[in-house]
Order: structure tokens, then sequence, then C-alpha cells
């Protein structure tokens, strides 16, 4: 239940970081696009701002809202999830350490972790971390400085055990770090799980209206980086800042506007796009041509449980496989409502195939996507619209 220390999940949503505008009293705060503040003496930043790439108010308000509903101390807001990503392993990663991940990323990430680490002499190493005796020895052995997750994960719905992985990566002195861009706060927040940083794509449910690119980057609170650093304060969260501003990743003030407005209604479509999900998801059940569906609210999901015990909904992301890469591609090809699009957590529903849309980054590794998979973003359409519209793509890839 809220209290007055901490209300519930919806109230922080619409109210933090946006009081009204003190002077007009505008319900909505003004969006301040300036790029530079009048300073009143030198080097004496009028409300602390001097240059809107190292602060913004917009921005903070932003960020407040976005810290409070992950119950961390503090958030940054990026200009994408892959730059969130990417600051927090600067942050965190120095040349010749390791990171631990769950294989079963976004394409994005994988590449990231594959191909830009180590160009920079920074190791990373994949593995199945639903296997939680795996980890803990893959852990033991690598000895990472980040051990990193997804879950569920992305687009194999692979749910991780968050408080286990926690445990598993304190046990050897690493952060742990989790993408929860799929849960969102509104079902998940794994700092209070154990977690360091979380991190998104506030691209998807965040922004919610498929016109918003970015990303963010919530930390735990009073973390400590461990050894010395750029910021020379000894807390991750400062280092992580200092990255972002030595580095100009930062979105606009316009885009954490829409993120914020996105967040006051995040809770509301979150929850009626998992209702759809599962609907649909049990649907998928009953189709001839689906040889499984993967989606943690399905009891006989491998998941299932573990998502009952950390998540408070499963998600409004469903995929399922259909025997080879054609049916797939032909399905994907062939609805009407469902749009062919990448990216999820929208409105409107997408459909898409992962193996040549998403993630064509694993094709040939341990990690490529099954090639007759079909991953669905479900959104607030009407359930039986949606339905139907699946009803005449599997038979019309059937022809």
């Amino acid at each position: 239940m809220g209290s007055a220390a901490m209300p519930e999940f919806s109230t922080r949503a619409i109210h933090v970081g946006q009081e009204p505008d003190p002077i007009t009293g505008a319900v909505v705060p003004p969006v301040t696009f300036a790029s530079t503040y009048v300073m009143d003496q030198v080097g004496v930043p009028r409300g602390g701002y001097d240059y809107s790439r190292s602060g913004n108010p917009t921005r903070d308000g932003y960020q407040a809202a976005l810290a409070s509903l992950e119950e961390g101390e503090s958030a940054l807001a990026f200009p994408s999830g892959l730059s969130a990503t990417d600051t927090v392993l600067r942050a965190l990663v120095q040349p010749g350490e390791r990171v631990l991940y769950s294989q079963d990323v976004y394409g994005g990430t994988y590449r990231m972790f594959n191909q830009l680490l180590p160009a920079e002499c920074r190791l990373a190493h994949g593995l199945d971390a639903t296997d939680t005796v795996a980890l803990a020895n893959a852990a033991g052995e690598l000895r990472p400085r980040v051990v990193w997750l997804e879950t569920p994960s992305n687009p194999l719905l692979d749910i991780i055990d968050i408080e286990s992985a926690a445990a598993i990566a304190h046990a050897v002195g690493a952060f742990l770090v989790v993408d929860n861009t799929f849960a969102t706060p509104a079902l998940q927040r794994p700092l209070t799980l154990g977690a360091d940083v979380v991190v998104h794509s506030t691209t998807k449910a965040i922004g919610g209206h498929s016109d918003l690119v970015g990303g963010a980057a919530v930390f735990a609170p009073g973390l400590e980086l461990g050894r010395p650093g750029a910021s020379e304060t000894g807390l991750v969260a400062a280092e992580a800042y200092w990255w972002q501003n030595a580095t100009g990743a930062i979105p606009s003030p316009f885009d954490c506007w829409l993120g914020q407005r996105g967040l006051k209604t995040l809770d509301a479509r979150v929850r009626a796009a998992c209702a759809n999900a599962q609907i649909i998801a049990e649907f998928l059940e009953t189709v001839p041509q689906v040889t499984r569906v993967r989606y943690p609210g399905l009891p006989n999901d491998p998941g299932h449980q573990t998502a009952v015990e950390q998540m408070d909904g499963f998600g409004a992301v469903v995929s399922f496989q259909v025997g080879s890469a054609q049916a797939a591609k032909a399905i994907c090809e062939a609805t009407k409502v469902f749009l062919l699009a990448v990216s999820l957590g929208a409105v409107e529903s997408l459909i898409e195939y992962p193996a040549a849309m998403t993630h064509p980054q694993k094709s040939g590794s341990a990690a490529a996507i099954p090639a007759d998979l079909v991953r669905l973003a479900v959104g607030l359409e009407d359930s039986d619209d949606l339905i139907a519209d699946l009803r005449q793509a599997f038979a019309a890839a059937a022809k």
C-alpha cells in the first residue's frame, strides 16, 4: 500500500518531477529548451544550470520520475537504450575486465558485447543465465566485473531469477545490471531484488507511442564504484554521469517531455497490453501451425513460476515458432492489424521476424535466433480484432 512517504506507483508516475509551474500554476511544467543559462557571477550557475549538456530542468524532472518508479536513488536519461548501455559499461568495465551476460539479449546489445567491447579490450561471455548453477560456475571462473541480464529476454522470453543472480554476482564482487525494458517498472523492479543498475530502452513501453527514441539507467542507493574513477566521488551514479557528460550522450528536452508523458499512463497501458498478450498466447496454443509458444504467462512456460514470484504481470511480448522460416515470414507479411515493424511497447501491435529484423547480429552463433520464430509486440487494440488478424494470417500463410 502507499503511504505519505511512498505513494503508489501510478501516483508517483503522474506527480514525481511534474510539480506545477510556480509562476503560472501550469499543471504541466513548461519544457526548458535553452542550451545555456545566465550566471549572476563568474562560475556560479543560477539554480545549478550552466549548459544543457550537463543539466536541464526538464531532464531532471524526468530522471526523478524514472528513479522513483524503479525505486532507485538516481537516474540518467539518454538519447537511446544503447547509449545508456554503453555509458553504464564505460563507467563500470575497464580494459581487461569481463562482462558475463545472458545470451538471449537484444541484437544491438549482443553486437556491443561481441564487437565494440572486444575492440576496446573489454571481454564479454554469454551463457544461458536461466541455469543458475551454470551462472554461478561461470562467475566463479571468469570473475566478471559485471553480470548483465535481460529478463524477460528478447525475443525468447526467458525469465531469469534476479535475486539469485544478484547473490551470484555479489559473491564474486561483480555488479548486477538488469535490462528491464520488457517488464518496465510497472511489472518488475530489479533494484528491490538485489540488482545494482537497471537500464531501459525508453523507446519502448515508457515512451509508448512509437514517437520517441530514448534510454535510461537507474542506480541503487549508495552504490560504490569500489576503485578510483573519473568522477572522484566513488559512486557509480556519479561515474556514469561523468561519462554521459563527457561524451554528450543526452536526450533533447522534448524527448524528455515525451518520456515523462509516457510514464503517466505507463501502468494502465502495460496492464491492458498484458491482458491482450495473455489472450493471444492462449489462442496461439490452439493453432495447429504453431509448434511452440513462448510467453511467461502460460503455466507450462519454463519461466512461469519465477515470473510469478518476481513480476507483477507477464508482459506484452509473445513469441512463437511455426516450423519453418518460410512460414514465419509469410505470417509476418500477411497481418493487417499487426504492423510489420521492429520495436515494441507501443499502443499499436507489431509483428516481426527476429532472425532478420532485430537480431541478425546473432546469425551463425550459438545464440542465433530460431529461423521459424515470430515475435508479437501486443498493443491496445481489441483482442478479438488481433486474434482475427492472426487467424487470417495463418490461413494466408498456409496457402
